[in-house]
């Protein structure tokens, strides 16, 4: 484990990532009817939800005062998961104005842990577990593996009535996906 830090900085020298095309084929794709856990206690099928639906996907949130994972901030895209989730917090109200019926955070921390982050982030939404990678392998979301987990790259999806239509990928850096994504709204 490397050294403690403070998730909701991020270091100057984090590596970008890379669009390795990993993914490329989302876009168009229907979302598979897959319930999935979420921070209010609730179940959410992302393939059902009427409207349109924005998901910020992220690898995980760190807890302060605890280490991260070994050679964390030396793989392209990691880093930067708690001020992601706080850019989308700050702008919420704004997303929420051209046409975003709902939001969600997508990890693959369990339910109880992102629980704490909502609320020591003091997120308006919830957040979605994937714990099992069941929606990660339907669609083939895009992973990476360190120190034996399997996490989700950083990306966002916009979902119309269960379809994704729009993908942010890669993310960087992750602090203004939030606007970018409300650039593109804005636009759309």
């Amino acid at each position: 484990m490397t050294t403690l830090h403070d998730p909701t900085v991020l270091p100057a020298d984090i590596p970008a990532p890379q669009d390795d095309g990993a993914a490329r084929h989302l876009t168009g794709t229907r979302l598979p009817s897959l319930p999935l856990a979420a921070t209010d206690g609730s179940q959410v099928d992302l393939s059902k939800l009427a409207g349109r639906t924005v998901v910020y996907i992220y690898p995980r949130t760190g807890v302060p005062g605890q280490p991260l994972p070994d050679g964390w901030n030396q793989i392209p895209g990691a880093r930067g998961c708690t001020p992601q989730s706080c850019g989308f917090r700050d702008h919420f109200a704004e997303l929420k104005q051209p046409g975003v019926a709902r939001l969600f955070g997508l990890s693959t921390q369990d339910t109880a842990y992102q629980r704490e982050a909502v609320e020591r982030l003091h997120l308006p939404f919830p957040v979605l577990s994937d714990q099992n990678l069941e929606l990660a392998r339907a669609i083939k979301l895009p992973t990476f593996t360190t120190s034996g987990m399997t996490l989700l790259k950083r990306m966002a999806l916009i979902i119309d009535d269960g379809v994704i239509t729009k993908v942010f990928y890669p993310v960087f850096p992750p602090d203004k996906n939030a606007e970018e994504v409300m650039a593109w709204l804005r636009s759309a």
